[in-house]
């Protein structure tokens, strides 16, 4: 078994084996006022240096916000995020993710001269450099796998998802389990990174 399906089967055993709370959507809404400066209404961020969170996976936004609260001892650490998550509760968490998911998400665009290269990386990798395809995890439309965990990537900001790219690469970001990211990125060059993020841009 290789190292994605043994993360997905652990992760499937751990959501079913544990009792895990629903979260209020009509109250996540309200806990959102704080959100909207940078996620933008409805989940829908206007920067492109800020992640959609309409219609992400409850289970993966949960995780993050628990990984964030963590601060700098953690592994993804964000001041910003820090001081926003450290005051939630695990029912401001569950609410915040559940009103989340509930949203519709938002499709952009794949600039042409990134579609190529972009496909190719998310649907078959490059096997020359042991580069997994992105279509392994996180779905042929990008919708990744709620009960694993696996994010929602379909119509995210491109400069976001390349940020986050780098953020593996650089070990800055290590909350990937069995350092599944950062044995990817790792090989992959600036241009199969931005590139594979246009293509996740317009994905749907």
């Amino acid at each position: 078994m290789n190292k994605i399906s043994l993360y997905i089967a652990t992760s499937f055993f751990i959501i079913f084996t544990t009792n895990i709370s629903a979260g209020d959507i009509a109250k996540g809404k309200e806990k959102s006022i704080t959100c909207i400066a940078c996620h933008g209404q409805d989940g829908i961020s206007v920067s492109p240096i800020w992640p959609k969170l309409a219609g992400q996976h409850k289970s993966y936004l949960t995780s993050q916000l628990h990984e964030f609260k963590k601060g700098p001892e953690g592994k993804r650490n964000n001041a910003i995020m820090y001081g926003i998550s450290v005051a939630l509760s695990d029912e401001d968490i569950d609410d915040l993710s559940a009103y989340y998911e509930s949203l519709d998400k938002s499709i952009g665009t794949t600039a042409d001269d990134s579609f190529e290269l972009g496909q190719n990386i998310y649907r078959g990798g490059n096997m020359e450099y042991k580069i997994q395809a992105c279509i392994a995890c996180h779905g042929p439309n990008g919708d990744g796998n709620g009960p694993a965990s696996m994010p929602v990537l379909s119509g995210q900001h491109a400069e976001y998802i390349y940020s986050q790219l780098k953020n593996f690469q650089s070990s800055m970001r290590s909350n990937d389990p069995n350092k599944m990211m950062r044995n990817i990125v790792h090989r992959m060059t600036d241009e199969e990174m931005k590139s594979v993020a246009q293509y996740i841009q317009g994905l749907h």
